[in-house]
């Protein structure tokens, strides 16, 4: 069965909102990390806030690359071909079709259910990026299998917190850890047993 991993920029106060304030940290390891997590997916899943800002940057990100060097311009050209040609299924109660970016499909009904069959289809990981309130509805129906959470050295002060109040006590496994030299951290988490468990009842 496919996971469905969360993958999030994190302030270390939890500000997840228009991180913009990650660019200062962006290094090698850091897009190495995020190329590879890419490639071992085939499927993006959003909120309608990321999937637009997504919408209107990534199918002009190559645009861009006259101002980077070589390697760098290559890998972000992959990257980009990965982010405009893979399915996306995004959350939504207000956009309409037909959407914008080329293979998008608007989620029209419920939103657990959709999630639920997608992963039952074959295929790699099903990745959210951002998207703080689907992350959270996911998370309440136990659709989540794995939290990648990597953490910025820098207090924001406010804006949308990846969990939000009402969230249901949740204890999950550390699985793995990695420390780029920016400081940047990524922790990565699983639902412990009881709750794979629980999901499997």
């Amino acid at each position: 069965m496919r996971k469905v991993i969360a993958s999030e920029f994190v302030a270390l106060d939890g500000v997840i909102e228009n991180p913009s304030w990650t660019f200062r940290f962006t290094g090698k390891e850091q897009q190495k990390f995020k190329f590879d997590e890419l490639s071992a997916s085939d499927a993006l899943l959003l909120g309608r806030v990321t999937y637009e800002g997504f919408a209107t940057a990534w199918p002009r990100m190559t645009e861009q690359a006259g101002e980077l060097s070589a390697s760098d311009a290559l890998l972000l050209g992959r990257y980009a071909d990965m982010m405009n040609g893979y399915p996306k299924y995004v959350a939504s109660t207000t956009l309409q079709v037909p959407l914008e970016w080329n293979n998008s499909t608007l989620i029209e009904g419920d939103v657990a259910e959709e999630v639920s069959r997608l992963k039952q289809q074959p295929g790699k990981d099903i990745l959210v990026f951002g998207s703080g309130k689907l992350v959270n509805t996911l998370m309440r129906d136990e659709l989540i299998d794995e939290y990648r959470l990597m953490i910025f050295p820098i207090i924001v002060g406010s804006g949308q917190r990846l969990f939000a109040d009402g969230i249901d006590e949740m204890v999950l496994r550390l699985v793995d850890t990695e420390t780029f030299g920016s400081g940047v951290v990524v922790l990565t988490y699983r639902p412990t047993a009881e709750q794979d468990a629980g999901q499997g009842s």
